[in-house]
């Protein structure tokens, strides 16, 4: 049988790359290397790790090249390609109870509404899969190429409620992927959503117990409460935990904390930062988090912003103190969620004690559009922004010049909210100078010191506060 032969047009080749040096340019074909054909980018990624590659390119011209390349082991090639992955994007097979895309709202841009579940993602970009439209050879070749960390969203270790949650009566099976990936000595991390009256409680209890018996190559599982919004008609009914469940929930999780850094030196189990919000509990300290390997799921986040502050804080008040930091009188606004609200709130009042000439409006941003319920900066629209500063402004109260923003409400390396408002918009709305911050406690520091607006710009468009020094 013919070997199917795969085709990967190159969209860049870096400026002294390895490439570059070869003469492989734009618009050239990837055929094949080491005479294999590369399916996606697995087996790209895989089959450059070596000392000496032999590389089938197609010029535009038609004619083909082969390329024997001599470099270090680790060293890419330096080239891009149309596709990222080099191959379709696997959507998802399931409809999760919790799923938050069936909760979106109509008349939204085409691609809020995929439903990606592919392990490419898992290990590009960090994505959580299901494992529900993987095969065993799917596993295999992840074992073979040892491609980590996979990010698994495991919901349930309960083989019926799994293929409930995600309504697939394949999902309790394809949990037996987790014993090929652990004995393949793969690098995992988990996720649970918890959804109330459903896998919490005993059925929480039980799936903790069931994953330590992973570790230590599972390195961590995070527990989330399941985001609800106010577009959920016709789906499962799912209601919010209460102050009272937050506390069980986290006591629940501490306790086997403690047994597993005592056996293995991870925490393992993780609650996120909004259970401690609803608990109205401090965030755990900073050795918890096991280096924050879950922040990406909003685990730790809170407690790294409070320490990245805390030094920033410090290092500015020193240099205050040596008249090295000059501080021009300034009234800002700054705009949040009501899950980082307090914590943003408690930064302007420690700025303010120590630089006495800057006022900090810190105002918390209702999410109207999806529903109250949704508490997270990354999920404001523009439109609930200018509305509810427009409301303060209105009100005669001094916003001041500036408005500064966490840049998780933009999408990633664009000036656009999630309902296609631009900062345009929002500036010529509320005659504010916009000033989109990194997730960073010295950056907001330095936002709101510094209005000379040191900034840098990313393909014209998007504003990266630098950090403070």
């Amino acid at each position: 049988m013919a070997v199917k032969r795969y085709e990967h047009i190159i969209s860049y080749v870096e400026p002294y790359s390895i490439a570059d040096e070869m003469e492989i340019e734009v618009g050239d074909l990837l055929l094949s290397i080491n005479k294999q054909p590369i399916e996606d980018v697995f087996d790209y990624r895989y089959l450059i790790k070596d000392e000496f590659v032999d590389v089938l390119i197609r010029k535009a011209s038609g004619e083909e090249w082969e390329l024997e390349i001599e470099k270090d082991y680790d060293d890419d090639l330096g080239i891009e390609f149309e596709n990222s992955l080099m191959s379709e994007y696997r959507s998802c097979r399931n409809k999760c109870i919790f799923c938050f895309i069936d909760q979106m709202p109509p008349g939204m841009r085409e691609t809020l509404y995929f439903k990606d579940d592919d392990s490419r993602l898992s290990f590009l970009q960090g994505n959580y899969i299901t494992l529900t439209n993987m095969e065993d050879k799917d596993v295999d070749r992840i074992v073979k190429m040892q491609l980590a960390p996979i990010n698994i969203s495991i919901q349930t270790t309960n083989p019926t409620l799994r293929c409930k949650m995600l309504n697939n009566r394949f999902a309790g099976d394809k949990l037996r992927f987790l014993d090929k990936l652990y004995e393949g000595h793969v690098e995992m991390n988990g996720q649970i959503v918890c959804c109330k009256g459903v896998n919490d409680k005993d059925e929480l209890r039980r799936s903790i117990e069931d994953l330590k018996k992973y570790l230590p190559f599972m390195k961590s599982v995070s527990v989330v409460p399941a985001g609800v919004t106010k577009y959920r008609e016709g789906l499962f009914e799912i209601k919010p935990f209460t102050k009272e469940e937050a506390c069980e929930t986290i006591d629940l999780i501490e306790r086997y904390q403690q047994e597993c850094f005592d056996e293995f030196g991870l925490h393992f189990i993780h609650a996120s930062d909004e259970w401690y919000i609803l608990a109205e509990r401090d965030f755990p300290e900073e050795d918890r988090y096991d280096g924050y390997i879950q922040l990406e799921n909003g685990v730790g986040m809170m407690r790294l912003l409070k320490e990245e502050f805390d030094e920033g804080i410090s290092s500015a008040k020193n240099l205050l103190e040596e008249d090295k930091l000059p501080v021009t009188k300034r009234t800002i606004t700054m705009a949040t969620g009501k899950l980082a609200y307090s914590t943003i709130y408690s930064f302007a009042q420690k700025i303010m004690e120590v630089f006495s000439n800057i006022i900090i409006n810190v105002v918390c941003i209702r999410n109207d559009f999806f529903g109250e319920s949704i508490t997270v900066s990354g999920l404001i629209t523009g439109q609930d922004l200018i509305k509810q500063i427009k409301e303060q402004i209105d009100s005669g109260k001094d916003m001041g010049d500036t408005l500064i923003i966490p840049c998780n409400m933009l999408r990633m390396g664009e000036n656009v909210f999630l309902d296609d408002y631009t900062t345009d918009d929002v500036e010529k709305a509320l005659s504010m100078h916009l000033v989109p911050v990194e997730n960073n406690g010295k950056a907001i520091i330095e936002a709101a010191i510094n209005d000379k607006y040191n900034y840098e710009v990313d393909n014209g468009n998007f504003v990266y506060i630098k950090a403070y020094q």
